[in-house]
């Protein structure tokens, strides 16, 4: 067996992330779990260690964020070390591949280009990118990104070259006019008389739309719908446990009833 000496904490950041290469050449080398893994078998880890610092962040808690973005660092060591084993690239290429776009990228830093604001160097940043080779603004945003967070990076892409509108109020019209046009398609007097797939497409440009307004008031949707999802948990949470201490079942109660804990949740939590 194995009797390897675990190196000790590093007192700076090139100590600390030695020591992190050291520890994930040892265990790709040894670790039988570590050994089997391909980047294909590391993928939908990578993707649930992205939703627990998302969650982390959300939630405020600067301790589990700590540890969620060591789990997401050891993710990109990982895949640099497998990147390795194909003589494709190592770590030091993936730094220095960042580092290289960081530095083009910022010409306003590193160069003599001049910006007034972060629009500017929005603009600058997609212009850039389309001189690399990308052949569309929007080709950077990931197909399989989930809508909701699509949508906002399709639309903060399309600001950065200057299609967007001038004023918030422009937006909110448009909000308007979503919400009348899905309200028209999706409420008819008979049920049968429903063009489904005509009020799905209205109803998906009603929440383009509100996604664009809220971009204009700075609120992050996702993030936004993501503690409204947590809110709704926790009282309906809150209501089941109430429900059950008095001996009922929720599909037996009435809505007055559950009415009655939902608004309790409301004052308490």
């Amino acid at each position: 067996m194995p009797n390897n000496i675990a190196p000790e904490p590093g007192s700076t950041p090139a100590d600390s992330f030695e020591r992190l290469l050291t520890i994930m050449n040892t265990l790709r080398e040894q670790c039988p779990w570590d050994m089997k893994q391909t980047m294909e078998s590391l993928r939908h880890l990578t993707i649930e260690e992205t939703y627990e610092l998302s969650d982390a962040i959300i939630a405020g808690d600067m301790q589990e964020i700590k540890k969620e973005l060591g789990d997401v660092l050891l993710h990109l060591v990982f895949y640099a070390r497998i990147g390795s084993e194909t003589n494709n690239f190592d770590i030091t290429d993936v730094c220095n591949s960042i580092c290289d776009k960081l530095i083009s990228r910022h010409p306003h830093i590193y160069g003599d280009v001049e910006v007034k604001n972060e629009q500017d160097v929005q603009r600058n940043w997609e212009q850039l990118k389309l001189k690399e080779g990308n052949i569309s603004v929007l080709a950077g945003v990931p197909a399989s990104l989930p809508a909701l967070i699509k949508a906002s990076r399709i639309q903060e892409k399309a600001r950065g070259v200057g299609f967007d509108w001038e004023e918030k109020n422009q937006v909110w019209e448009k909000v308007e006019e979503e919400m009348r046009e899905f309200r028209d398609e999706f409420n008819p007097v008979n049920q049968d008389e429903i063009d489904k797939e005509k009020a799905e497409n209205e109803f998906g440009d009603l929440l383009f739309s509100l996604i664009n307004y809220a971009r204009f008031i700075n609120i992050n949707p996702e993030d936004a719908l993501e503690k409204t999802n947590k809110k709704f948990i926790t009282r309906f949470q809150y209501l089941e446990e109430k429900a059950q201490e008095s001996g009922k079942n929720l599909k037996d109660m009435t809505l007055a009833e559950m009415d009655i804990y939902w608004n309790e949740a409301k004052k308490k939590l």
